[in-house]
């Protein structure tokens, strides 16, 4: 997909939503996410989008790789962005990120790209550096997964499990069932319910429709 089909999906599916999903990247990483990325790391997102969690997290440096030339507009003055695809990590030293976040990424990629993309992230993360996915699940999604349009991998918890474990990955945790499918919803518009959602986990084997998974290199 080109850059400006990716640029014309995002102002599409997300306009009159962006203050709201900022603020509520700033409670999903103030809530759970940040326990993952200590404040001393560098942290890389892949498929930064509008930058709300790369914007949110705390970090020692931060780094944001979208082909969407609007991520730009969007980052945060302390936020180094990188214009290029995610096969193609070359702007990034190897070996020398801590942490790597995505978020509603892979499901975007054909196959091929996605092993690339996880090959390169290994490749720039340090030793027992760590990728931290944050991925719809098919298996709890399927009837709704293709309502959007640039969607071309169905993966579930098990395949990107296998992936991951192909590419040299260790898993260190999963959670098949995590955060709802969209913010449209049960959290609609709702960040004290988010709030609520984020302490209790028997909600999300009800509502969850997401993956959550931390693999080491």
């Amino acid at each position: 997909m080109s850059e400006m089909d990716v640029k014309s999906i995002y102002r599409n599916r997300f306009s009159g939503q962006v203050e709201f999903r900022r603020k509520m990247w700033m409670v999903l990483c103030q809530e759970f996410l940040q326990r993952f990325f200590p404040s001393e790391a560098t942290v890389a997102e892949i498929g930064a989008g509008y930058c709300e969690f790369i914007n949110s997290i705390r970090a020692a440096k931060k780094i944001a790789v979208d082909i969407n030339p609007d991520t730009r507009d969007y980052a945060d003055p302390d936020v180094h962005v990188i214009q290029s695809p995610s096969t193609d990590l070359s702007g990034i030293v190897s070996a020398s990120v801590d942490r790597v976040f995505t978020s509603n990424f892979f499901e975007h990629l054909s196959h091929p790209e996605i092993s690339a993309t996880l090959s390169e992230i290994r490749r720039v993360l340090i030793p027992d550096g760590m990728i931290v996915i944050l991925q719809p699940n098919f298996r709890y999604c399927y009837k709704d997964y293709y309502m959007f349009f640039d969607h071309i991998s169905a993966l579930d918890h098990r395949s990107m499990v296998e992936v991951l474990n192909i590419t040299g990955y260790t898993i260190q945790k999963i959670i098949p069932q995590f955060m709802p499918y969209t913010t449209q919803g049960i959290l609609t518009n709702s960040l004290t319910l988010l709030r609520v959602y984020l302490h209790l986990p028997f909600l999300w084997k009800i509502f969850g429709r997401q993956m959550f998974i931390v693999a080491k290199h």
